[in-house]
């Protein structure tokens, strides 16, 4: 499907957070997904994964996630001084304040007139924590998480017994892990951590691991697998579908 673009100014508790929302040319209503970005906020690699989901026939409202710590539409370079400030916003930003985002998504996106009010979830790296961290909103059906980070670990800031590995148990969706072999950032024993841990509180979880390093799905930089990514987008878009 052709594409269009648009922007919204969503209101927070933290508050106002720039979000852009890309959604099909074609008259209609259409499921939602909520698209986190990596620490670098919207860059370009990040608008094009929007624009190819939108292209599958969804509204996919992408989120600046660090809106209270930097200026309205800051986009962080792929380079150190990018990695290093996005790391201490990471580093800064409460749990509770993403799950606030959400919400405000999911209310926009619940009276968006091109929208059905279906909602689902996905992200990469510590976008793909804030897809699986979502799935505790009642409003999100599914969530798609690419390489997520910081789940095993239980690093971000968070209220006692609120990190998102204990919460995963008060997770009623169901949820599709990807994660590559060779990454770093969730090595083999953190993944096992991770696997067994969803086993045993019951999550309802696809599992998969692909020959891959951390960020294949950028289509910037020497990581990038192009054959890999179009397989994602297919299956997420048959997995949200």
């Amino acid at each position: 499907m052709i594409t269009q673009f648009e922007t919204a100014i969503l209101d927070t508790p933290t508050g106002k957070m720039r979000s852009e929302i890309y959604r099909p040319v074609k008259s209609g209503k259409f499921n939602a997904i909520i698209f986190y970005s990596e620490i670098f906020q919207i860059t370009a690699p990040i608008k094009r994964s929007a624009q190819i989901l939108a292209g599958l026939g969804y509204v996919v409202i992408v989120p600046e996630v660090f809106h209270e710590l930097n200026p309205i539409g800051c986009v962080l370079a792929y380079d150190d001084a990018g990695k290093d400030k996005g790391n201490a916003d990471k580093w800064e930003k409460s749990l509770e304040d993403h799950d606030s985002d959400t919400q405000a998504m999911v209310e926009f996106l619940q009276s968006y007139e091109f929208c059905t009010g279906k909602i689902g979830a996905m992200g990469v790296c510590i976008g793909g924590h804030l897809a699986f961290r979502a799935a505790l909103n009642k409003n999100i059906q599914h969530a798609f998480c690419l390489y997520p980070t910081d789940i095993h670990s239980n690093t971000l800031p968070s209220e006692k017994n609120n990190d998102t590995l204990t919460r995963s148990k008060d997770i009623k969706a169901e949820v599709y892990l990807v994660f590559g072999k060779q990454d770093p950032h969730v090595p083999q024993d953190a993944r096992l951590k991770l696997y067994q841990h969803f086993l045993q509180n019951g999550l309802n979880y696809i599992w998969l691991e692909v020959d891959a390093q951390h960020a294949f799905m950028r289509d910037e930089g020497e990581r990038y697998d192009s054959a890999l990514a179009i397989k994602m987008y297919q299956t997420a878009g048959d997995f949200f579908r």
